[in-house]
């Protein structure tokens, strides 16, 4: 697991030529905060600006020091892709996090990436609270609620954001048991 801050300007080479197509600027995550979508690559023009983007299935590898992405052609306009509907880290970031009741618990820092490019939950800022979640620092993926997507605040189960880690969770033929107890013949 990494930070999504870990990803920020990192080189992107083309695995077919090793051609270098600039550097991660930002990234965008579904609206569902589950899954990176793509990488912003920066903007062009000065009259018309136009935003560019490398949609997430086209990238190979988010490595250590680079990102490998399938061929130098995989660059698109922000307009070919549903990015509108996508949200970017830096705006994900200093979202406030609360609970149903309104309580204030945090600010979002940044997320937490799993090995497959899933949000498997997200580090804090300015914690407003006492207890397990202030020891951790972050929040896993599945306690939360509501993404804030419409009034900019989190709304996550405080008893779950206490008790869950931040380990991706298990697919679901892992997840599948019998009622002994034994995993189930599938």
């Amino acid at each position: 697991m990494r930070l999504g801050k870990d990803l920020l300007n990192k080189p992107i080479f083309s695995i077919t030529d090793g051609r270098n197509l600039g550097s991660v600027k930002d990234i965008y995550i579904n609206n569902a905060l589950s899954q990176i979508t793509g990488i912003f690559t920066g903007q062009e023009g000065v009259i018309r600006r136009k935003s560019y983007l490398i949609p997430r299935s086209s990238v190979i590898v988010f490595g250590i020091d680079a990102i490998l992405v399938k061929n130098p052609d995989v660059i698109v306009e922000e307009t070919e892709q549903n990015a509108a509907e996508w949200v970017r880290l830096s705006k994900l970031r200093g979202r406030e996090v609360d609970t149903p009741n309104g309580t204030r618990v945090a600010n979002v820092g940044d997320i937490v990436i799993g090995e497959e490019g899933d949000i498997v939950g997200f580090a804090l800022a300015k914690v407003h609270v006492d207890g397990p979640v202030a020891d951790k620092g972050a929040i896993a993926r599945t306690a939360l609620i509501d993404t804030g997507n419409e009034d900019n605040i989190m709304t996550i189960d405080l008893t779950k954001a206490e008790t869950s880690d931040l380990a991706p969770a298990p697919p679901p033929s892992e997840a599948k048991e019998t009622a002994t107890g034994e995993p189930s013949p599938e």
